[in-house]
């Protein structure tokens, strides 16, 4: 026997990835409860999520859920879920820099958020990292415009841009910049990157797993050999970072890294969710790597100084990384010209309210217990 329920939903499109928007106040309290909505709402357990709404894509199978926030310096909170899309399985564990830069425009549209002329500052609380971010929306006559002329690669069209900015990046999950203590491990003979700046990755140089790095995302995610040894490697490296067994769950995010393919970019990425190739990049993976860029000693770095690419304090400003769609330009702050310490990164995305109205789902009556619900921490 099943129940029939509804709340109210905005399905937005943030930066490269789309997804329901919902008020944490129309969920239940404990994750659990609400890994169980989610996982109908979204359609998940079939490969086209043909019974919800999910993209059959984990682009496309992600969640924001806003609220009004307590925190003194915060205006609303945001909490991520990535739904799998094959199995009843919802991470609550990373951050989507994405589906962020719809957050700023849905407090606002919602009333959260008192819009201002011109430019409207939200400030968010990412609750899946407890760090605090800046955006900033475009709200002529006090409204939301969705409308302008900047291009984000991966999406189509041209859209108001939305900046964001991530302030205290260092540590999300791991308390460290460098999680294991150094620049570089070697897990299973090749040299990683262990490394939490807005998310946990662990870089290779691409050329160290047979690759020229600039294979598209169906091309490595039909190199299954090259999968399961990343895979292998993601595992220990979680093990080394503090993270524990991350078999079940998306973190750290395996990035390969190469030399750029022209003179304006830094660097070259491929980057795992974990286990498919992103047909872009996350805005927490491209933070991590522009990071690390200045970090002395990391794969980035390394493959940043043999390119010819830092400038003369060993340190990087403005990053460009290359990724399967096109390229994502970062500004880096350093404070006091500390490679290691960051003050903020920012970057341009876009949004578009795709749909407002009620959305529909069942739920058994009694909750299945096979949900697997990797919480925040």
């Amino acid at each position: 026997m099943t129940m029939m329920n509804s709340i109210p939903c905005m399905i937005m499109r943030g930066g490269t990835s789309r997804g329901p928007v919902l008020r944490m106040r129309d969920l239940p309290d404990s994750q659990e409860a609400q890994a169980e909505i989610l996982l109908n709402l979204m359609g998940s357990g079939h490969a086209l999520q043909i019974d919800g709404i999910g993209g059959g894509d984990p682009l496309t199978s992600k969640v924001a859920i806003v609220e009004r926030s307590s925190h003194p310096e915060a205006d609303v909170d945001y909490l991520f879920a990535q739904v799998d899309v094959l199995n009843r399985r919802v991470d609550f564990n990373p951050n989507c820099g994405n589906m962020l830069s719809a957050v700023g425009p849905y407090a606002i549209e919602t009333g959260l958020v008192e819009p201002q002329e011109g430019t409207t500052v939200v400030r968010v609380r990412n609750l899946n990292t407890q760090r605090l971010i800046e955006c900033r929306v475009p709200t002529p006559g006090r409204q939301v415009s969705y409308e302008g002329d900047t291009t984000i690669s991966g999406v189509p069209g041209r859209a108001a841009g939305i900046q964001l900015s991530f302030l205290d990046i260092i540590g999300t999950k791991t308390g460290a910049l460098l999680p294991t203590g150094n620049a570089i491990d070697t897990i299973d003979g090749i040299e990683v990157t262990c490394l939490d700046a807005a998310t946990p990755i662990m870089m290779v140089n691409a050329a160290d797993l047979g690759l020229s790095g600039r294979e598209s995302a169906a091309e490595l995610d039909a190199h299954p050999a090259m999968l399961e040894r990343l895979e292998l490697i993601r595992r220990q490296a979680g093990l080394r970072m503090g993270l524990g067994d991350v078999s079940q769950s998306v973190l750290p995010k395996p990035v390969l890294v190469s030399a750029p393919s022209d003179n304006t970019s830094t660097l070259c990425t491929r980057y795992f969710v974990p286990h498919r190739c992103h047909k872009a990049i996350a805005v927490t993976g491209a933070i991590a790597v522009a990071t690390a860029v200045s970090v002395p000693g990391t794969v980035a770095n390394r493959i940043a100084l043999e390119a010819g690419k830092l400038e003369a304090d060993g340190q990087l400003s403005k990053v460009r990384l290359e990724h399967p769609s096109g390229f994502i330009e970062l500004d880096v702050e350093h404070r006091n010209g500390n490679p290691v310490d960051i003050a903020r990164v920012s970057l341009i995305r876009t949004a578009r309210k795709i749909m407002s109205g009620t959305i529909f789902y069942s739920l058994p009556a009694t909750p299945s217990r096979d949900t697997l619900t990797s919480k925040a921490s």
